[in-house]
């Protein structure tokens, strides 16, 4: 007769629940581990331990197996199926994540992988807390067929109920393609770090379909997917940088649509600043940085700039102003001359929502001389993409305050938030020029006859340029017909805004009941 096995003591399962949970805990196991390591990469549990505030973190999920039988996956152990799944504070904040684990197969996304990211995402919803997605995945995993395909559809699926709920931020540390790219796409802002590559399609399989030779790198690396697609949002320089990235963009949001961002009270300073007065160069086509003005305005000069090197023609960012959280959009003079193109429209237009959705006012630079001319833009539906900017400006109930800072001419002179767009305060520097166009282009219209009939054409058309510019392209103009509030000395500005900020706290805006309106995309 077989000996019957002795149950466990109380102090014996507690061992076994320790031992199990350290094992677990080392995911594909320490030699697969330190080759993480050794290519220069946190692993999944580090990634995790450096996000969050010391002693935290809350898993859940340590336990899950996969259910695959298929294809030699019958008994076959992964530890957390490839993900860390929980919660824990940052900045003294809730947060969830999930963060893949590349030791456990690659990181490879199967049914109940999926599953755990869903539940983490559902949780996020139900407590109104941002979610933080740690991508670091070979894709799809194979071996379980359409199960990891139903895993990425109820990530998707859940990314699109979490969209202007609670914030959604994706780091990609490692590589990430295929279908595994539309979860971060769908979130709202993406940061990559330079080891890592994201794409649809390998340089592999382009090279068969089309016969173009690419390296990984070049097509999806963070420089290309930052520059050239303007799908990132922020570039790293490894994984460190990423979360402390990360850390700092989740310092100034609000953790859902129904809160209000985060004050942070400060020694700011609200005296008038005279390096202002000197930013504007007095020769109207000459250039300057936008973001010399936006760092003097600012609490502290810390302006954190969303998609710094894609459509720079236009700056968007977050800072704060006498301790509350905005949103900035600015034309870019030293960039094609500050000019509204496709790319800029969207990517503006796609800041200005983030912020309207989770309460974040919005103060907006001018100095525009228009729309970006020319038969490829026109092509490319430069009227539709430009619409993407009037509708996200007039669809925005936050608090919408603008200064003009130089050129704001014809129809962007509009889309850049012009009081007629509701913008509830508008301000303007003496060096403003508010006009159809700009003088140059005006004066050939409106004094044709005039310029052609006099002797001396050249000086006859810059007298009636300089008639133009004096009548027209001052502020005073549109200051009369109250388009414009007030016109400030530039070292005014600050304490301008931030009385604004304060009034326009408790603004409330009623719209028309529907269910969504149809922005142009």
């Amino acid at each position: 007769m077989a000996q019957t096995k002795a149950p466990l003591t109380n102090a014996e399962r507690r061992k076994e629940l320790r031992e199990k949970k350290a094992k677990l805990k080392l995911g594909g196991g320490e030699d697969r581990l330190a080759k993480q390591r050794s290519a220069g990469k946190l692993t999944a549990r580090e990634r995790v331990e450096k996000l969050v505030d010391q002693n935290s973190f809350q898993e859940t999920g340590l336990f899950a197996e996969h259910r695959c039988t298929l294809f030699g996956m019958a008994g076959k152990e992964a530890p957390a199926d490839g993900v860390v799944t929980g919660s824990g504070l940052v900045g003294g904040r809730y947060v969830h994540l999930a963060s893949q684990d590349f030791t456990v197969y690659g990181g490879s996304l199967g049914e109940i992988h999926g599953a755990k990211v869903v539940e983490a995402m559902q949780a996020s919803l139900r407590t109104g807390t941002p979610f933080v997605f740690m991508n670091d995945s070979g894709g799809a995993r194979v071996q379980e067929g359409i199960d990891s395909l139903s895993g990425y559809a109820g990530v998707f699926y859940q990314n699109v109920m979490l969209s202007g709920v609670v914030p959604q931020i994706s780091l990609i540390c490692g590589p990430c393609a295929g279908g595994a790219a539309y979860s971060p796409a769908l979130t709202d802002f993406i940061i990559q770090t330079r080891q890592a590559q994201m794409f649809i399609t390998g340089p592999s399989v382009i090279k068969q379909v089309t016969g173009e030779s690419v390296s990984a790198e070049e097509l999806g690396g963070a420089e290309a997917q930052m520059h050239y697609s303007g799908v990132v949002h922020f570039v790293a320089e490894d994984d460190n940088d990423a979360i402390a990235l990360c850390q700092k963009l989740l310092s100034f949001l609000p953790s859902n649509n129904l809160e209000d961002p985060p004050f942070q009270p400060g020694e700011y300073s609200l005296e008038p600043d005279l390096v202002l007065d000197d930013i504007i160069p007095d020769d109207p086509r000459m250039p300057y940085d936008v973001r010399s003005v936006i760092e003097r305005i600012v609490d502290f000069g810390d302006f954190l700039e969303v998609q710094e090197t894609y459509a720079e023609n236009i700056v968007v960012g977050f800072g704060r102003l006498a301790g509350r959280t905005i949103g900035i959009i600015a034309n870019q003079p030293i960039v094609s001359a500050g000019v509204l193109d496709i790319n800029s429209s969207d990517k503006a237009s796609r800041f200005i929502r983030f912020c309207n959705a989770f309460n974040i006012p919005l103060v907006t630079f001018v100095d525009t001389p228009g729309f970006m001319p020319g038969v490829d833009q026109e092509y490319g539906g430069i009227i539709r993409h430009g619409a993407k900017l009037l509708f996200a400006y007039s669809a925005a109930t936050v608090p919408k305050l603008t200064v003009i800072l130089r050129k704001a001419y014809g129809g962007a002179y509009v889309a850049m938030c012009a009081k007629d767009l509701h913008a509830d305060r508008v301000f303007a520097w003496p060096t403003a020029e508010i006009a159809v166009m700009g003088a140059e282009g005006a004066a050939e219209i409106v004094f044709k006859r005039e310029i052609e009939g006099a002797e001396d054409k050249d000086a006859a058309r810059k007298e009636r340029i300089d008639e133009y510019r004096n009548t027209f392209s001052t502020p005073y103009v549109a200051a009369g017909r109250r388009m414009v509030d007030d016109v400030l000395e530039p070292n005014e500005t600050k304490i301008a805004l931030a009385r604004a900020l304060e009034v326009l706290s408790s603004k409330r805006e009623l719209r028309p009941e529907k269910k969504h309106g149809l922005i142009p995309l």
